[in-house]
């Protein structure tokens, strides 16, 4: 009796990760423009969340090339990839998380790396420092990360610079 009471308590723990579970970088299912119209995770997305991994060397680090309203008082943005104001009013969510998972799917010449991807792709380094990453088989953000992102773009809808 015993042993059923921890097997059933260890399949009640086990069932909700299952039911969370992130779609694998080898499963995200592109659209003919490198959109991506499903949802990583089961989680939606938190926009504070994403402007932490934005905003965060170590993590996204989008400030390394992007210039925005929404976290223009972070240090020294950079200006090599297009300036991300209003971003909520040129591409729809498909297009923005896309665009994070593998941005050379919609862009083929893109410097900007591959987020969400395990194939045919050079890593940044660990964490952006330039030496090796330990795996292979990591990405440099997880699908929640993404979703987060994706969030936070899309409330970066002011209007376009002219």
């Amino acid at each position: 009796m015993r042993n059923l009471f921890v097997l059933c308590a260890a399949a009640t723990m086990a069932i909700p990760s299952v039911l969370n579970a992130d779609t694998a970088p080898g499963d995200v299912v592109f659209g003919e423009l490198g959109e991506v119209a499903a949802p990583l995770t089961d989680v939606a997305g938190d926009p504070a969340a994403g402007l932490t991994a934005a905003t965060t060397r170590s993590i996204g680090n989008c400030v390394a090339c992007h210039v925005a309203e929404g976290w223009a008082d972070t240090a020294f943005p950079g200006n090599v990839g297009p300036v991300l104001t209003g971003i909520a009013n040129v591409y729809d969510e498909g297009q923005l998380r896309g665009i994070l998972v593998n941005s050379k799917k919609a862009f083929p010449g893109t410097v900007m790396p591959a987020f969400y991807n395990l194939d045919d792709i050079i890593r940044p380094g660990l964490d952006y420092t330039g030496k090796a990453a330990e795996s292979h088989d990591v990405t440099i953000l997880t699908a929640q990360q993404i979703e987060d992102l994706v969030a936070l773009l899309k409330t970066f809808d002011e209007p376009l610079p002219e």
